[in-house]
């Protein structure tokens, strides 16, 4: 039997670490991928080992080897979307930066990955510092959690209005536009994000679903951004479809291990799927 050809399909890439649990990084991100029916290409920077009750080492990739990846994919494949998540130095920052300063591989979300959501400062601060002027300027979309966008516009984030002077401050370091998420916002807050362009400042909520298991929304959220940017959607509006995914793979976030699980990726395989 000759197979049939399928149609070409959008073409997303993640330049982001391992995570052996599966929750998070490049697994999480080829997982929402797929999901999209975006075809996922990677580049690893950085391999971890990590379960659900932490991470217990990192190995970085020499910026070398993150570079060839990348080009390796390009040259060939060709990509419509990229993301970056957990660059881990400033070795691997600035190579990254320099690939997309040289070439047209656009749009670029970038995740920053400084902070965790409990507020631990996962890369240090040469790193931040060479993430701030050299891959934010560059990046479409920009998607710093609470923390990294207090450390980002140098403002205590306790409420809405600080959400929203925080991504306009932000916005400021060259970013064409501003996602600043509220997952660790305290009460009525917590999941209302702020998006902020250059004209329009919006205010996006969508439901709250109570789970202990989140582990990987942020690298999730960024990466159903950029499969919805590879389909051809506006800033914005992948934006909010990528929200209303989370939302609903949280709702089926999976209860695995000791610790914090990971959100359901693949819901629509479980059975039954009522939402």
């Amino acid at each position: 039997m000759v197979a049939k050809d399928a149609a070409p399909i959008p073409v997303a890439m993640t330049i982001a670490g391992s995570d052996s649990g599966g929750g998070a990084g490049i697994q999480a991100d080829l997982r929402t991928f797929a999901f999209h029916k975006v075809h996922g290409t990677s580049a690893l920077t950085c391999i971890t080992a990590q379960n659900t009750l932490g991470v217990n080492r990192v190995d970085a990739l020499p910026p070398e080897a993150v570079t060839a990846q990348v080009e390796a994919v390009v040259e060939d494949i060709g990509v419509q979307a990229v993301k970056t998540g957990m660059l881990l130095n400033r070795e691997i920052i600035s190579a990254v930066a320099r690939i997309f300063s040289e070439t047209s591989i656009a749009p670029l979300v970038v995740d920053p990955v400084m902070v965790s959501r409990a507020g631990t400062q996962l890369i240090d601060n040469d790193a931040i510092a060479t993430l701030r002027t050299q891959l934010i300027p560059l990046a479409t979309i920009l998607t710093p959690n609470r923390y990294e966008a207090q450390i980002l516009s140098g403002l205590q984030i306790n409420s809405l209005e600080n959400m929203q002077v925080a991504a306009q401050r932000i916005y400021k370091l060259g970013s064409s536009a501003i996602l600043v998420k509220g997952g660790n916002m305290p009460g009525e807050l917590r999941g209302v994000d702020v998006w902020f362009d250059g004209d329009r400042l919006e205010v996006l909520k969508t439901e709250t679903i109570d789970t202990i298991n989140t582990h990987g929304t942020g690298c999730t959220l960024s990466a159903a951004i950029v499969a919805n940017l590879a389909l051809q959607q506006e800033p914005l509006t992948a934006v909010k479809a990528a929200k209303a995914y989370v939302t609903t793979a949280l709702h089926y976030a999976l209860h695995i291990g000791k610790g914090q699980g990971p959100v359901g990726h693949f819901f629509p395989l479980f059975k039954p799927f009522p939402l």
